[in-house]
């Protein structure tokens, strides 16, 4: 039987209506995951120490960082020293590690260096503190030990996760 064009109208005004919100969906997909990028690229910018940059200087290492992009073996490079740290900090997570600076007021005697350098801690001429990675509450009572401090090095660790289908959806 078919159909009046009333009807057919009807229909295809309907079918218009779906494909708008279809689209719009889309957008918003498009915008969140944009959106979590970019969120994503200022969190890298905050981890290695650059945020304190001024906008000027900011834009003017990425500008240099666009001209590698040409250079494959310059990528590669850049993949690989950023896949061994993201894959050092996970074990150091995984293992509650963390950077501390331990100082004494007064030189230490040997046995107490050669502990210190046991437990993973090196010196540091220049600073003249000890610096290493491992759980806190080891290193403060390490130090405790030889009459020194602990002290926690403040990071810049921002949690970085891939984003996934359902990020964008939700």
């Amino acid at each position: 039987m078919p159909r009046s064009l009333a009807e057919r109208l009807r229909v295809h005004e309907q079918h218009k209506a779906r494909l708008a919100d279809e689209a719009a969906r889309l957008n918003n997909v498009e915008r969140k995951i944009r959106t979590r990028r970019l969120i994503e690229a200022g969190a890298l910018i905050e981890k290695v120490g650059l945020l304190n940059l001024d906008t000027n200087v900011l834009y003017g290492a990425l500008l240099s960082l666009r001209e590698g992009l040409d250079d494959n073996h310059q990528i590669e490079a850049w993949a690989a020293l950023g896949g061994r740290t993201f894959a050092r900090e996970a074990r150091l997570r995984d293992a509650g590690q963390e950077a501390i600076l331990l100082a004494f007021p007064a030189p230490l005697p040997k046995d107490a260096t050669a502990s210190l350098r046991a437990a993973g801690f090196r010196f540091n001429r220049l600073m003249l503190h000890w610096e290493g990675l491992a759980q806190y509450s080891e290193a403060e009572s390490l130090a405790a030990a030889y009459g020194g401090a602990a002290r926690r090095v403040a990071t810049h660790n921002v949690a970085i996760r891939p984003l996934d289908a359902t990020d964008a959806t939700g």
